[in-house]
């Protein structure tokens, strides 16, 4: 069973950062290094939608609302992914989840707890 373990999330104000860390402490790396991650986010009351991706070899793809804004890494040794979030919105209040993509681009595992993030003044 595959665990995915999402933390640093928080209450920031209006154009502050964070940095979100999920990891994956019962995979081995030989299967961790050659997943595609990804971040999601659910809004209260919306859909989980798709934040932004890190393939094997680090290329990274965002989607429109959080370009220029939010940049994902990640550290195969550690069997880590992070989202560094700056100038941050309330609109990107919400819980952020991380999961890896299958080949249809699909969350390939089980969500994790995720991890709150909220944006307020």
């Amino acid at each position: 069973q595959v665990q995915l373990v999402e933390s640093g999330g928080g209450l920031v104000q209006p154009g502050e950062s964070l940095r979100l860390s999920c990891k994956a402490p019962r995979m081995i790396t030989s299967v961790f290094n050659p997943l595609v991650m990804a971040w999601y986010r659910q809004p209260p009351g919306g859909e989980r939608q798709l934040v932004a991706s890190i393939t094997s070899n680090f290329r990274t793809d965002y989607t429109d609302s959080v370009q220029g804004r939010f940049t994902i890494s990640r550290d195969n040794s550690q069997k880590k992914v992070y989202l560094q979030m700056t100038n941050m919105k309330p609109e990107d209040t919400a819980v952020y989840y991380c999961n890896a993509l299958s080949n249809t681009n699909q969350p390939k595992y089980n969500w994790g707890q995720g991890t709150q993030v909220t944006v307020s003044s």
